[in-house]
C-alpha cells in the first residue's frame, strides 16, 4: 500500500505538469515541470522525502530499461539519421560535458556553503 500511495503521488505531480505545459504557453517540457513541482514541495516541506521515497528509488533502480525501446528507436531509424550521426555525437558530448562541470561546480559551492554554515554555528 506503501508504493500504491507514493506512486499516486509521483502521478499526480506528473499530471499536473502535464497540465502546465498544455496550458502555459511557453516551450518547457512538462517533466521540467514535473521536476520543478518536486523540488519545490520538498523544498517547502509541503511533502516529505518518506512520503516518495521508495517509488522513486525503484523507478531510479529500473530507469535503465527504461531507455531500451529509445535505443531500440534510435538503431531502426538509423539510415534516417546517419547523416547527422557526428553533429549528434558532438552535441551529445558537449552538453554532458557542460552538464558535468555544472553539476560539480554547484555541489562544490553547495558543500562550501554548508561547510562555511557549519563553522560559523561553531564559532569559528
Amino acid at each position: 500500500m506503501k508504493y500504491l500511495k507514493q506512486f499516486f503521488i509521483i502521478i499526480a505531480i506528473s499530471a499536473i505538469s502535464e497540465l502546465l505545459a498544455i496550458f502555459i504557453p511557453l516551450s518547457i517540457p512538462a517533466s521540467i515541470y514535473g521536476m520543478a513541482i518536486l523540488f519545490l514541495s520538498l523544498l517547502t516541506g509541503v511533502l516529505k522525502l518518506d512520503q516518495v521515497e521508495n517509488a522513486a528509488d525503484l523507478l531510479l533502480g529500473i530507469m535503465p530499461a527504461l531507455f531500451v525501446v529509445s535505443g531500440a528507436g534510435f538503431i531502426t531509424a538509423y539510415g534516417q539519421i546517419s547523416a547527422d550521426l557526428a553533429s549528434w555525437i558532438v552535441v551529445n558530448i558537449g552538453s554532458t560535458l557542460v552538464i558535468l562541470a555544472t553539476t560539480g561546480l554547484l555541489a562544490q559551492w553547495l558543500i562550501r556553503r554548508k561547510n562555511g554554515k557549519r563553522g560559523e554555528a561553531n564559532g569559528q
